[in-house]
């Protein structure tokens, strides 16, 4: 194992100081500098990373789960809300719409201030934000307020994402990145998941309202949470480089000159990559934001029962990112774009499927929801690897919020526009709305082929 001097700790973060002054007189904020006084000894190194690793992955995950107990929150509440304050489904998918805009923006903004900030700070300041929008969201009924707080939600949520992806670039190497990606990826599916347990039972019992005002709490106990776990970049704490330790060999190409947000949008695969993942999250949230609606109208189901099955398509899609980072690490050896475009042309498949199973039939409901988050997630994770690779450890917040703000602008179509759909052709126009925009997204994953790795 290789271990690295003070000089060479100092010039792999040499572009920092151009960055972080905007953070101004908030030096906590700034991304810390290495280490005085690194570790040499290799036991020493080697113990320390470990443990490192392990707190880092855990408070990212439990951070990044609850960050969507302030968003998907609404999901659980949406039947409610339509049948309390009278809103067709186009006016509450323009609430939808209205966090997917800021939330793609912020996401990209904050991206690239992301990679020069401190991600133990960053990520705790979002969600404590996030969690006072929800209080103010639970307050409201005008749908001009709830729109509102809902965007304002949207960009304090955009905090969530770029500070994980700053410590997965910085902690873990381009050949294990797809597997612990794929891990952390999870913690948003189990968030996710529980959110929708808790929201459809606080809907049915408590009122909609309560589905915002309990996740937050839980918000505000776990951003102390995130202040204690988390740290910043290895070299910060003493430690080389991550490829360094792990003398890990990049994919051609990567990880090398990609600085700047500059170049960032002149990579023509990071291009495609977005707009293939425009497609994806339209897919993803067309699932996950109006499954429950659909349930309810079309399969009769209760609030508490659609919201059950929803949460399947989460807790499944675990399987389904784990099994796509696994495979683009070990068989396609860091290759991402093949496994995307296997699992979203299977994905057109098992949504016609979902589409067409009668009422009457729970279980094979619940087993093509969860079927449709096992497929629908390996793309969504690995875009965000994809993106990583192709941005390289500089500007991985960058581009990963880059290929983000095509994500939620899909989402930002999936929510008003499927609401529009289906208010004007049914739930059969919503379908093919589904269906088509999976096999478009694998199209252009097919242009997102990688080099192969040199000698």
């Amino acid at each position: 194992m290789e271990t690295m001097t003070q000089s060479d700790s100092v010039a792999s973060t040499s572009s920092v100081p151009s960055w972080t002054g905007v953070f101004g007189d908030f030096s906590f904020l700034k991304a810390q500098p290495p280490l005085a006084e690194p570790l040499t000894h290799p036991s020493d190194i080697k113990k320390s990373y470990s443990y490192w690793r392990t707190r880092t992955m855990v408070g990212m995950f439990v951070g990044y789960a609850i960050f969507y107990f302030c968003r998907k929150n609404l999901s659980a509440a949406t039947p409610a809300m339509i049948r309390d304050l009278g809103y067709s489904k186009t006016q509450i998918g323009s609430i939808w719409s209205c966090l997917y805009l800021t939330y793609g923006i912020s996401k990209m903004v904050n991206g690239v201030i992301g990679d020069r900030a401190n991600p133990r700070y960053f990520m705790a300041i979002g969600l404590v934000l996030s969690a006072l929008t929800n209080i103010f969201f639970g307050m409201s009924s005008s749908l001009v307020m709830l729109g509102f707080f809902w965007a304002l939600n949207g960009w304090f949520q955009g905090m969530g994402w770029p500070p994980c992806a700053r410590l997965l670039t910085h902690w873990y190497s381009q050949n294990e990145r797809g597997t612990y990606w794929g891990i952390w990826n999870t913690a948003h599916q189990i968030g996710g998941g529980l959110i929708l347990i808790l929201g459809g039972y606080l809907t049915e019992n408590w009122g909609w309202r309560w589905s915002f005002f309990i996740p937050s709490l839980i918000a505000l106990v776990t951003s102390f949470f995130l202040l204690e776990r988390l740290r910043d970049t290895p070299e910060s704490l003493g430690l080389p480089p991550i490829e360094k330790y792990r003398n890990d060999l990049p994919l051609a190409g990567s990880g090398k000159s990609k600085t700047s947000f500059r170049l960032v949008i002149q990579n023509r695969k990071i291009w495609f990559l977005s707009l293939a993942n425009f497609f994806v999250y339209l897919v993803r949230f067309g699932a996950m934001d109006w499954a429950p609606t659909f349930l309810v109208d079309v399969k009769h189901s209760s609030i508490g029962g659609a919201t059950l099955k929803a949460a399947g398509f989460e807790f499944v899609g675990i399987a389904g990112a784990l099994g796509a980072g696994w495979l683009s690490d070990r068989v396609f050896q860091g290759r991402r774009a093949w496994v995307n475009v296997i699992y979203m042309v299977l994905l057109a498949f098992v949504i016609l499927e979902f589409w067409t199973i009668p009422a009457g039939y729970p279980i094979l409901d619940a087993a093509a929801l969860s079927a449709v988050g096992f497929l629908v997630y390996g793309p969504q994770m690995l875009v965000g690897v994809a993106a990583a690779d192709l941005g390289g450890k500089e500007s991985a917040a960058s581009a990963t919020g880059f290929t983000g703000l095509f994500g939620y602008m899909g989402s930002i179509v999936s929510g008003i526009g499927t609401g529009w759909v289906v208010d004007h052709w049914g739930w059969d126009g919503g379908f093919i709305f589904f269906v088509s925009s999976a096999l478009i997204g694998a199209m252009f994953f097919v242009f997102t082929r990688e080099e192969p790795i040199s000698a």
